[in-house]
């Protein structure tokens, strides 16, 4: 399905902002490209290394030397049970386990464990707990918890000044301060359920999806303001957010349309929309920045399709489709560092799996505890960090 018509879109006046150069210690200032033709890359974001590949700092094997040293592990959010499970990926056992801080009676829930712009922190965002808890990457250990206004999900502007949270039961945009996590601005959104999001490759402006009005924000970065809001075709529940390799669209997978639509960021509209399977959720490139992953996640009545779907990202076309064993429900992860396994966590089965990219087999299946959602698997290639499960560039 293709789209031609434009929407609207009112454009309103950028401020600008000043980054310290501390900010850039590890993350590669000896790197020189260029920002994508005709476009002026918002001030204090690391070059691209190459402005046809929006990802190719992010190849097979290109660990940072910040976390060279980190211990290998798949870290799993419960949202269910206010836990986190802690993986071993060479022997899928897991080796580590601890509960979440409880300040209520309430359900805390845990929804991603995000990796911080100079990745040196992992933060796992609980919404219902108006809280983030520190994972220290270094040793996998729990860390000091901190109060946080309703984080289902966290990004970092890419001049890694401001963590961006998600507020999306509150109806915000909440920018704040990436070292000190000090609230800088609050920006509402006229939508519901604000919780996904990419970055242009020039830095200066975000995507995010609304999952529960079925609509899209177009954020500008300096000013922190909302530019535009638009529907999507067919309607859905909007989920995950990336912007292709190339840097000329952005993908958003949709449960209820089962698939994903492709957006024009720069010109706001949206041109295509690509079917791939029940419960359209995650999405994750290929080391190579040669395919898309999409996790079709199905729903929690038992019409489970448990399927990734690859999408060609040369043709825009749904290559392949594994569909995994019995009733699964693959959800968010990511993919692991040599490119060969794709982790997901299984949302209605209590388990993640891990997926051979070759061949597209299930290589193990894996409980853990209740619900889990948005796993990171670390470390991971990359230079820094924009969020989510580890967004890398």
């Amino acid at each position: 399905m293709r789209f031609a018509a434009a929407a609207g879109l009112c454009v309103l006046s950028a401020a600008g902002l000043r980054l310290s150069a501390s900010h850039h210690q590890h993350i590669g200032l000896l790197y020189s490209a260029a920002a994508p033709e005709g476009r002026q890359a918002l001030p204090g974001m690391p070059p691209l290394l190459n402005a046809n590949n929006v990802y190719a700092a992010a190849g097979t094997g290109m660990l940072s030397p910040v976390v060279a040293q980190d211990p290998h592990r798949i870290y799993v959010p419960n949202s269910k049970s206010d836990s986190v499970d802690i993986i071993d990926p060479d022997t899928f056992k897991i080796v580590g386990h601890f509960a979440l801080p409880k300040h209520s009676k309430g359900l805390l829930e845990p929804q991603h464990v995000v990796p911080s712009f100079d990745l040196r922190k992992l933060w796992v965002a609980q919404d219902l707990g108006d809280q983030l808890t520190l994972i220290d990457p270094a040793t996998g250990k729990q860390g000091e918890t901190i109060h946080v206004d309703d984080p289902y999900n966290m990004y970092y502007t890419p001049d890694g000044r401001y963590a961006i949270v998600m507020a999306e039961r509150e109806k915000r945009l909440d920018f704040r301060d990436a070292q000190t996590m000090n609230v800088v601005k609050r920006v509402p959104v006229n939508c519901k359920g604000v919780n996904h999001a990419d970055f242009s490759p020039d830095g200066r402006y975000m995507i995010a999806t609304c999952e529960f009005s079925d609509d899209i924000l177009k954020v500008d970065i300096e000013s922190q303001k909302v530019l535009g809001q638009i529907p999507l075709q067919p309607a859905g529940m909007p989920q995950d957010c990336r912007i292709s390799p190339d840097g000329k669209v952005f993908y958003i997978a949709d449960m209820h349309a089962d698939g994903v639509h492709v957006i024009d960021g720069n010109g706001f509209r949206q041109i295509e929309f690509i079917k791939t399977g029940r419960g359209a959720h995650g999405e994750y490139f290929s080391r190579d920045a040669k395919y898309m992953y999409v996790s079709n996640r199905g729903d929690d009545t038992g019409r489970s399709e448990g399927s990734i779907s690859l999408i060609d990202l040369a043709t825009r076309g749904v290559a392949a489709k594994w569909v995994l064993p019995g009733y699964s429900s693959p959800d968010m992860g990511g993919v692991s560092i040599d490119g060969k396994t794709l982790w997901l966590s299984g949302r209605y089965n209590d388990e993640v799996y891990a997926i051979d990219t070759a061949t597209g087999k299930l290589r193990a299946r894996i409980k853990v505890g209740r619900s889990p959602h948005g796993l990171c698997v670390w470390p991971q290639p990359g230079r820094y960090s924009l969020g989510h499960t580890g967004n890398m560039r």
